[in-house]
């Protein structure tokens, strides 16, 4: 019995990915009633679960893809690869509606001006304090703050190390994890109920991944509104990372 289900999950890789998935959100929706009487949210657990999974996944087969590594489970790296990512993400805008996109207003942009040059402030301030005192490498891992992806993408421009653009790619990945886990969590107290508080908060936050992810487990019709205002991070930071933010970084680490 065994080798037949082997055999179907390694045909239709994707397909498995869906089941696996499914599967593991039933179980968190399980610990989320029954252990925590619904005050953790199942997606944030759900998540949890998944890092955890990624990491056994990694020891057993020794790979660099998690659980993917695995041939039973070969279909999560296409199921969570950057194209079905990239669709989801790109899909959730298709839900905003227009007049409620407009009330966020100055709140909104003034809230991605300071999701964007926060988070680079304290990567800059972190990487300062474990030794990194160059403007390349200070600015590359501050703007991996921003998102993972700005991170890389500041690095190659400016000519940083394959080291130090790993270091930002890592820094923009516990960002996303911990904006997914801690807002439902939060999500009371930051008033998380209106599409316009969603825009404030994904401009705030400025991780796609993190911000649909923990408003999800939040309340499902306020993701497409978080998504949309933090996507903007990613042109923003590809933008000023590179330019207005490294000669910043190098004023001041000259002087």
């Amino acid at each position: 019995m065994w080798p037949i289900i082997e055999k179907a999950a390694k045909d239709n890789g994707l397909i498995a990915a869906f089941a696996v998935v499914g599967l593991l959100m039933l179980l968190s929706g399980v610990i989320s009633r029954r252990l925590t009487f619904g005050r953790v949210q199942g997606s944030a657990i759900a998540i949890l679960i998944g890092l955890a999974l990624a990491y056994v996944g990694g020891r057993i087969s020794g790979g660099t893809k998690g659980l993917a590594d695995v041939a039973l489970f070969s279909g999560i790296g296409l199921m969570g690869g950057n194209m079905l990512r990239d669709f989801a993400i790109v899909a959730t805008a298709f839900e905003v509606h227009p007049a409620e996109a407009r009330r966020a207003g100055w709140i909104g942009a003034l809230a991605l001006l300071l999701g964007t040059v926060l988070p680079f402030i304290v990567g800059v301030a972190v990487a300062r304090a474990f030794g990194y005192t160059d403007a390349v490498s200070m600015t590359t891992i501050g703007a991996g703050a921003i998102t993972y992806i700005v991170g890389p993408v500041t690095g190659t421009a400016i000519g940083a190390s394959s080291d130090v653009m790993a270091l930002s790619i890592a820094t923009g990945v516990i960002k996303a994890i911990l904006v997914m886990v801690t807002t439902p969590l939060a999500a009371k107290f930051m008033r998380l109920k209106t599409p316009r508080s969603a825009m404030v908060f994904g401009g705030l936050a400025g991780t796609v991944s993190g911000v649909s992810a923990g408003l999800a487990a939040t309340d499902r019709s306020l993701v497409p509104y978080g998504a949309l205002v933090a996507t903007f991070h990613t042109g923003i930071g590809c933008l000023a990372g590179p330019s207005v933010l490294y000669f910043t970084v190098k004023l001041f680490a000259a002087s």
